[in-house]
């Protein structure tokens, strides 16, 4: 693998970063965060006609740019770095890859171009407890008729108290299947949940006997558990890259910071022990950089060689991996983040409290270290997958 940027991917992360500079520094995440909806409408317009990031890998035949996952990744990071709040990771990490993977060509003829150009969002709604992976999938699903009926309740559901589209993960006596549904299906019913990260909105979608056609389950019957693990893995690869772009901002805020704080007549990035933490969290950062990089490229590998068996055993481990290590890396840096400011470190007007609970959240979501780690030593001993 070159893990080299082509001129093409130096330019996307080159305009990313500038573009989210100027319209997401900390006043506009800070007003963003307030709302009920946790974003801009039109800003997110501005992201989808000029910047076309919702399209990034979504095939040219369904109105995308063809990009790959590494391209995916670089937009990420950027948002990361800026917390920006909008509904570009449950459209485009979590939903977008249901479809990829899962649709047929009706499918995503139908759904892809509403998703590139922007008039629709979309996410992921599959967990039911504080479980992680398959063990949360608790809602149920029946047939009935030509179609299905689906019952249960869908916690921290990533932006579903506004995505337009639900793909619903749900249990019956074929195992997990997922379905594309509507949000304004009748029978569904959402609630936002307020958390510590308010950067990142979560929902609570109850479902009460919610029918559903047959045309709407994405993948054949049986296979739906198999698909969610694989979309659950390239959720966990795009959150380690916005992680990284998270723990480089702490450090780049905590070496601003130290570098004009003024004691004992000088500034305190010269004192020693300064140093030495501050080169511990950029250490933290490049680690984690170089998990996230490698688990994009198999990821990319994954979405244009779709069933091949060497990247299917390779996509879970490269992706328990970087989300363990970026998990870590970037609350390390958020938390060293505060204790380099001083006292301010946890005050309303500095930011670095927004990097610490986004950071704390993100660790949570789809799987804390520890439950990866325990995938990876199963994996190493032949019993996972």
């Amino acid at each position: 693998m070159d893990f080299a940027f082509s001129d093409e991917q130096e330019m996307i992360r080159e305009s990313a970063e500038s573009f989210l500079a100027d319209v997401s520094d900390s006043a506009a995440v800070r007003a963003a965060m307030a709302t009920a909806l946790g974003h801009d409408p039109e800003l997110w317009q501005r992201v989808c006609r000029e910047m076309v990031w919702p399209a990034i890998h979504i095939p040219e035949q369904y109105g995308g740019l063809g990009l790959g996952f590494v391209e995916l990744a670089i937009l990420l990071e950027q948002m990361g770095r800026r917390l920006f709040c909008s509904p570009f990771f449950s459209t485009a990490c979590l939903a977008t890859p249901a479809l990829l993977l899962g649709g047929n060509d009706e499918q995503k003829a139908h759904w892809l171009p509403q998703l590139a150009e922007g008039s629709l969002t979309a996410t992921l709604a599959y967990a039911s407890n504080n479980r992680s992976g398959l063990d949360a999938v608790q809602a149920s699903v029946r047939a009935e008729g030509a179609g299905f009926v689906i019952d249960g309740v869908l916690r921290q559901v990533v932006d579903g108290h506004s995505a337009g589209l639900l793909i619903v993960a749900a249990r019956g006596r074929e195992g997990i299947g997922l379905f594309a549904v509507p949000a304004d299906t009748p029978g569904i019913s959402r609630r936002l949940v307020p958390t510590l990260d308010q950067t990142r909105k979560l929902a609570e979608v109850s479902f009460s006997q919610v029918v559903v056609p047959a045309e709407a389950r994405l993948g054949a019957a049986g296979q739906g558990g198999e698909l969610l693990e694989r979309v659950l893995q390239l959720a966990c690869v795009a959150l380690a890259a916005e992680q990284v772009g998270g723990a480089q901002q702490a450090l780049d805020l905590t070496l601003a910071y130290t570098a004009e704080r003024q004691q004992f007549g000088r500034a305190i990035a010269s004192f020693q022990a300064i140093k030495h933490r501050a080169a511990d969290m950029m250490l933290e950062v490049e680690c984690a950089r170089s998990a996230a990089w490698y688990a994009a490229c198999v990821a990319e590998e994954a979405l244009a060689f779709n069933g091949d068996k060497r990247i299917a055993a390779e996509l879970p481990l490269a992706a328990a991996l970087a989300k363990a290590r970026c998990s870590e890396a970037f609350f390390q840096c958020a938390a060293e983040s505060i204790q380099l400011h001083g006292g301010v470190g946890f005050t309303w007007e500095y930011d670095p409290h927004l990097y610490f609970k986004r950071a704390r959240a993100s660790e949570a979501l789809f799987g804390a270290p520890s439950w990866h780690r325990e995938r990876i030593a199963a994996a190493l001993l032949g019993e996972y997958p």
